[in-house]
This record gives structure tokens, sequence and C-alpha cells, in this order.
């Protein structure tokens, strides 16, 4: 696997409706294995890779989306703190103290510290000990005069999380895995397919942390017969939760989804996602995730509908800035992926 190609995605900042710079990167990477790629009014790119048979085709699409959660500045104090406009769901007990970087319009990165408007743990009654803060509350300090902070940054400027993508043990770790990790998982699956009878569109979808928008305008331009999302899900294999709770669990294989609450998976896609990993001997495991959702569930009601299903990769912490993957779990979406695509016009889709 190309990890340094997946520490350049993850590292890039790209909230929803800033994901040029992300964008820089996934466009040459597309033109290597795609005929045609293009992006629209939403900043979708699109890659199609044209099937080799004559005549009509099947089309599929693959969507994994390029946005990560972050925060655009909403106010800047006149002594220079920054207050925030979330945009993606985060966790108030997962921010506290933690590093971002502030994206100017001139191209400068200002890193700060965000934190709660709270008194320090040094100060607090024993009563509001242990309360966890509410997003609202928080702040970011540039450690700067407000003078300087105002002539830096504007309101609308896009903040991210500040962390790297680092290997540990068995796993990789870092921010915006959701979904940049897939993003990687699509480009390398179009390297490794050995040829393709259907027209692959592969595409790098927008906003999803929004609403699925990217994948509405890119589904509805497209009319995929089948549609293929990828995305992270909870790997809860960890300390406090019970063993029936854990929706997957990291090393055990790549994820085929049964159903989120944005969609339920073509049940035939399912039985074909999983045929041909146990033909292949690619590791899989079956998902349930009882909230959340993906592009899939924008895919699926595009038009007059699409055959859809998600392929997810096994992640703890979801949503944090220590998002952790298994490279073979990483590995087993890329060859499954790939495997699928090869075989893609056999796949019996219709109920």
């Amino acid at each position: 696997m190309r990890l340094d190609l997946l520490k350049r995605l993850c590292e890039t900042p790209g909230i929803p409706g800033y994901e040029e710079r992300i964008r820089e990167i996934v466009i040459p990477e597309l033109r290597e294995g795609c005929d045609e790629v293009s992006t629209d009014a939403l900043g979708n790119v699109i890659g199609l890779k044209r099937g080799g048979t004559a005549g009509p085709r099947r089309k599929v699409m693959i969507a994994a989306h390029m946005d990560e959660i972050g925060f655009m500045v909403s106010h800047i104090s006149h002594d220079g703190f920054l207050r925030l406009q979330p945009l993606g769901g985060f966790d108030p007990r997962a921010l506290f103290q933690q590093r971002v970087i502030v994206h100017a319009a001139d191209g400068r990165g200002y890193r700060g510290v965000l934190a709660p408007a709270a008194k320090p743990a040094h100060l607090l009654d024993e009563a509001d000990r242990g309360k966890a803060p509410k997003l609202a509350e928080f702040y970011v300090d540039l450690a700067l005069p407000g003078e300087r902070v105002r002539g830096a940054v504007a309101v609308g400027d896009m903040v991210t999380l500040d962390r790297t993508t680092e290997e540990v043990g068995d796993c990789v770790i870092g921010k915006a895995f959701d979904d940049r990790l897939s993003v990687f998982i699509m480009l390398e699956a179009l390297r490794a397919a050995r040829g393709t009878q259907c027209d692959i569109y592969a595409v790098a979808t927008t906003q999803e942390e929004v609403g699925l928008r990217g994948a509405i305008v890119s589904a509805y331009a497209i009319d995929p017969d089948i549609s293929i999302a990828l995305d992270v899900t909870l790997a809860v294999d960890l300390p406090g939760g019970a063993e029936q709770d854990r929706v997957t669990s990291l090393g055990a294989g790549t994820a085929i989804k049964l159903l989120d609450s944005a969609s339920i998976s073509n049940p035939k896609l399912v039985r074909a996602f999983r045929e041909i990993a146990e033909r292949e001997g690619i590791k899989y495991q079956l998902e349930i995730l009882p909230r959340g959702g993906t592009d899939a569930g924008a895919m699926q009601r595009a038009r007059a509908g699409s055959a859809a299903i998600t392929l997810s990769t096994p992640t703890r912490y979801v949503h944090t800035v220590n998002e952790m993957a298994h490279k073979d779990d990483i590995q087993a979406g890329i060859t499954l992926l790939a495997r699928v695509l090869e075989r893609a016009h056999e796949i019996d889709y219709t109920l």
C-alpha cells in the first residue's frame, strides 16, 4: 500500500464545501487509471474508466467522500479569540485542549488551541468537576494579540484539527480517516483491478458530513445501475463494550454493510460481495450500524433508484483525531473492491 498517499490525503485540510486541496491530490491520481476525469458544480471529482465491451454497459458508481469534519470561524472577539461553527458531528469530550489549524484566505495556517470557555480544573467547585463541555462553548486561542488575529483571520475561514497520520503496531492512526481512507481504497482498487467490463465511475464526493450532498448530485448525473459507497464504520472492540455492540472488530477483515440508518444494502449485492470474498480468500465481516449513514443513502434513491451497498473499513475512535484502522483490513477492502469491479458485469442485482 502507498501509505505516503494515505498520509497526504488525511493530513490535507478539507471541510465540507472547502475540499479544493483534496481535489488537487485526487485529480492526478484518477487520471492515471481513468479515461476521463471531470468535476461538477458541487466540486465532486468524477473519474470514468470505460468498460471493455462494445454496446450498452452497466454503470457502476463508487463514492468515497473527500470532506472531513471541521469548523468555520464564526466570530472574532476584540481580544482575538475565535468562535466556531461546526461542520459535521463532534463529540465535545474528544475536543478538550486539542490543537487546531486555522486556514486563512492567504494560504497561511495558524496553529491554536481549542478549549471550552470554562474555569481551569484547579478553580472548579466540586459540583462542577466532571461535567462535559458543550460544543458551543469552545473557542480557539491563536496566542496572538487581537489586532493581529483580526488582520490575518476572517469569518468563514476553515479550521481543522491538527494531527499527523502514523503507523502504530499493525494499524495506522490519524485524523480524517472518515473518509480519506476510503478515497485511498478507491484509488488503490482502481489500480489493482485487472480489467473491467462495466463503465466504472469513481467519484470523490463532497459535503457528505452535512447531508450526502455531493453524492446526491453526482448520482443524479451518472444514473448508475450499481452503487458502491466506501466509508469507515465503528469498531467497538474495546474495553467497556458488550460483545453484541461491537459492530465490527479491527483485524477481522473489510466490512460488508447490511444496513445503517440511511440505506439497506441490496441483498443480492451483499451475497455477491460475500461469494467473491470467499472465493478469493479475502477476510470480511458483516456490518449492521444502528446509527449513521453513507453516500449509499443518496445513490440508492437517485432518479429511479439503483442497487446500492456500502463497503466499510472498521475504525476505532471515529470522529476523533486518533482514528485507527488495521492495515490488513484496508488491504482486504482494496482487494475485494478490485475483484468486485472485475466481475460486476456478471452480478444479478435485480429484486
